[in-house]
């Protein structure tokens, strides 16, 4: 069995993580730490854990986490997780970033999005936690930096057409709707019921920090720069992503081709579905699985296509594909703890 920390386990990603960690059969949670509820059992904080966990929250001690544990899950906020993931490396241990701290390739690009970086030396020892992209250099990973749950959509959702020059790099324009709990567990005025239930509304238009990681990666598939327009929106769920992505064709096709394109790009990924023709994803089908389904159309009058994915934000967009980057780079079969099936009803 291998040992496994979670530091910063009581938000919803570090809690969500607890609870598939719980099901895979080759590790042992050795520890889990929260400021805000150290010394309290983790059952007391998230009572469906009851009788499945016994074990109590404790201080971030980043030599104490090292000893009790081989890989370390940092579930913290930006700029956090920089002060204890160095310490981390030079004690050996394999870590999976959960934050935004070692996604961006660029010191300088990280710092004109977020706030000063402490460690940039590990930026480029850092590999992007996207499988289906990255997997070869995960594998070798020691500092594997989990994606934001609206780039993996979004990536997701178009990179094959990217990838083949199928879209106009310079047109693409980003859509996504995302639960509640993207926006954390903290006490926030406009994640509270009253204001939530019944609305939609966008947020941090053509500011929202995940932009330059859809940037970097639609770069890289393109080898080209790419620029998005990205529109967040906030609706009345708990969980669950869809975000549609619109670009123009470089030439004319049909559904029934790009299907096809998508179909060949993704074969043999365990948690991409490609849906048929006329079908359409819809969140409630990967709600609690780390499934990702793909549906497009193409807009023949206007010569653009419109993509569509749907992911579950807290599992394919971050503790389940966090899972799933530490099975690929442990060796351990891809889908191991990962079988769940859609919480549909």
């Amino acid at each position: 069995m291998v040992k496994v920390a979670v530091i910063g386990s009581t938000g919803y990603t570090g809690a969500e993580l607890v609870r598939i960690l719980l099901g895979h059969p080759r590790v042992e949670i050795s520890a889990l730490t929260s400021e805000s509820y150290s010394g309290l059992p983790y059952d007391r904080v998230y009572p469906a854990l009851q009788g499945r966990l016994e074990r109590s929250c404790e201080p971030m001690e980043v030599e104490d986490v090292a000893k009790k544990s081989e890989v370390v899950f940092t579930a913290l906020p930006h700029t956090k997780a920089m002060a204890c993931v160095p310490r981390l490396l030079e004690l050996g241990k394999v870590v999976v970033d959960l934050s935004a701290d070692f996604r961006l390739r660029e010191k300088e690009l990280y710092e004109a999005w977020y706030a000063p970086h402490t460690a940039p030396e590990l930026l480029s020892q850092a590999v992007y936690g996207l499988p289906e992209l990255h997997r070869e250099e995960i594998r070798s990973a020691r500092i594997v930096a989990n994606p934001g749950c609206y780039p993996t959509s979004a990536i997701l959702g178009v990179a094959p057409l990217i990838r083949q020059g199928w879209v106009a790099p310079h047109s693409i324009i980003v859509n996504s709707a995302s639960g509640v709990t993207g926006a954390g567990r903290s006490l926030d005025l406009g994640s509270l019921y009253c204001e939530v239930n019944e609305g939609m509304k966008a947020y941090k238009v053509g500011e929202h920090r995940h932009t330059p990681e859809m940037e970097q990666e639609m770069s890289l598939l393109a080898r080209a720069e790419v620029r998005v327009t990205f529109t967040p929106h906030l609706v009345p769920l708990s969980r669950g992503i869809l975000t549609t992505v619109y670009a123009d064709l470089t030439k004319g096709t049909s559904d029934e081709e790009l299907l096809e394109v998508y179909r060949r790009f993704y074969e043999g990924e365990p948690f991409v579905r490609i849906l048929p023709p006329g079908v359409l994803p819809n969140v409630r089908n990967v709600r609690g699985t780390n499934f990702c389904d793909i549906g497009l159309k193409v807009d023949s009058r206007t010569g653009r296509v419109v993509t569509l994915a749907a992911i579950d934000n807290l599992v394919k967009g971050a503790s389940g594909q966090a899972v799933q980057n530490m099975n690929i780079a442990l060796g351990f079969p891809e889908t191991l703890g990962l079988e769940a099936t859609a919480l549909f009803i």
